[in-house]
């Protein structure tokens, strides 16, 4: 059977590239599955201290933790658009004063939102003295997508998101470079049956099997095609 030359070559540049892109998705999910593994074993683990020594994200993030101070109510920020069971509202996020000095921001928990005045926030509670609460430690108070800049808008009550540096910047609060989502209940009426962190392992293999699929077609179509080509040239007057 005879091949010709480019047709051949072309044909194993796209099955050396699917197969390749195959493994890479393989290794993306094998990183995600191990990030799991880590962020299980964290929330698991005793809660570490927060305290006014800052802390690096990449040394805290998804780490059980714990802190006592006061909350700052005065400087609450409500986040728009996060559903719970289909339900609109707020995510409460607030500057937590530490009792040894300097400040971590807090996702207390859902509130639902008023359905007849969006800007009307419905009641909880805040602890007025000094309490000690416990939770994780996230990058930030969830993410939702927006478009501008509104989300960090100074003295805006009510924010699409909110980024930490940023709210830092404009309170002027030395802020941790994170976010306790707070695990802990203190009376306050918040809802906190936080979402699991979705790392998306599946869409990887899913991709993964696309492309090898990819390449299997790829090769067996070369092959088909060759096959028709040799027997074409064995045929006379063809």
């Amino acid at each position: 059977m005879k091949f010709r030359l480019i047709p051949a070559l072309l044909i194993l540049i796209v099955v050396a590239l699917t197969v390749r892109l195959g493994f890479w998705q393989r290794e993306r999910a094998q990183q995600k599955e191990a990030l799991e593994a880590r962020i299980t074993q964290f929330e698991n683990a005793p809660a570490q201290a927060v305290t006014g020594v800052p802390v690096a994200l990449k040394d805290i993030e998804f780490h059980r933790v714990k802190a006592r101070g006061t909350f700052v109510a005065g400087k609450v920020v409500y986040l728009d658009n996060r559903p719970y069971n289909d339900q609109p509202g707020f995510y409460v996020v607030m500057p937590f004063k530490l009792a040894d000095g300097g400040y971590v921001l807090v996702n207390r928990g859902w509130l639902p939102r008023n359905m007849n005045n969006r800007e009307t926030i419905a009641p909880y509670a805040t602890p007025s003295g000094e309490v000690e609460i416990e939770g994780i430690a996230r990058a930030d108070a969830s993410r939702a997508y927006e478009l501008g800049q509104g989300g960090s808008a100074a003295h805006q009550l009510i924010r699409q998101n909110l980024d930490v540096a940023a709210y830092a910047a404009e309170t002027g609060l030395p802020l941790q470079p994170f976010v306790i989502q707070q695990l802990s209940d203190d009376g306050d009426r918040l809802v906190r049956d936080w979402p699991a962190p979705a790392s998306g392992v599946e869409r990887n293999y899913g991709y993964m099997f696309q492309w090898w699929g990819m390449a299997a077609a790829a090769l067996v179509f070369g092959l088909y095609a060759a096959r028709r080509a040799a027997r074409k040239e064995h045929v006379p007057g063809v």
